[in-house]
């Protein structure tokens, strides 16, 4: 038993996780289908007298998923973990943090925040996910890391179905802000630490196959691109409400004419 314990929370030395598998996949089209789900049967949910304990369950679930990849750390001697190798800069584990808080509160401050982080930054771990290539579906943090990525998509979505909840041009521009105070941050915790620091990936590509590999190594180049890209992503994020909301606005212009 404590060979299996060491061998299921343990890290692999060779690789075990390929992207667009069975494995990487699998997990997407079971996010999918939840959120399917939450839309399909949002009245229900709406008016179910346990709205609010779905909500707590899926926040109780977040929490535990963010909190364990730092237990395991602790818990297990031969992952050797450094703590300056682990400090809490990183958009998608403040992006669980956040969601619990918002389902539980009912917060739009945080949905704000985190809806444009979602499509913005975590999508990416979600296409292509580097940080698991030596864990399987054998090993806990390969569930570990989709409940994290995954939830908070059902999340937001959850709120957006059940309780009405939107992103608006304001959010954006709150969420844009923290994100580049965070990017500060880890520009200079990647300084202070040095050579194997690499948070937000500002610094380097990763070891390991990513979308990230896209980016220039020089590090004005890097940043540049960065930026730009989640620019873009946060106005690809925003799009279906605008087209929304110019609709509406046709719409009721052609009424008030006819």
């Amino acid at each position: 038993m404590k060979a299996f314990f060491q061998y299921f929370f343990g890290a692999g030395e060779t690789v075990e996780f390929s992207n667009f598998t069975l494995a990487h996949l699998l997990p997407v089209l079971f996010m999918l289908l939840l959120i399917f789900l939450t839309w399909r049967f949002r009245d229900q949910i709406r008016s179910c007298k346990a709205e609010q304990t779905f909500r707590y369950v899926m926040a109780f679930v977040l929490i535990i998923a963010e909190m364990s990849y730092y237990w395991r750390l602790v818990g297990i001697p031969a992952l050797k973990p450094n703590p300056v190798d682990h400090l809490p800069i990183a958009v998608c584990g403040w992006a669980a943090i956040f969601a619990s808080y918002m389902l539980v509160g009912k917060n739009q401050t945080l949905f704000d925040i985190i809806y444009f982080w979602l499509f913005s930054g975590s999508i990416f771990a979600l296409i292509t996910p580097t940080v698991i290539t030596y864990t399987g579906p054998t090993r806990f943090r390969y569930y570990q890391f989709w409940a994290e990525h995954t939830l908070g998509y059902v999340a937001v979505f959850y709120m957006i179905f059940v309780h009405g909840m939107r992103p608006t041009v304001r959010s954006a521009v709150k969420s844009y802000v923290l994100l580049l105070i965070m990017a500060v941050v880890a520009y200079f915790a990647n300084q202070i630490i040095g050579p194997g620091a690499n948070y937000l990936y500002m610094a380097r590509p990763e070891a390991t196959p990513s979308i990230l590999d896209i980016l220039p190594p020089n590090f004005a180049l890097r940043i540049l691109v960065m930026f730009a890209a989640i620019t873009a992503m946060y106005a690809l994020a925003y799009m279906p409400w605008y087209l929304k909301d110019r609709k509406e606005k046709q719409a009721a212009q052609a009424s008030i004419q006819a």
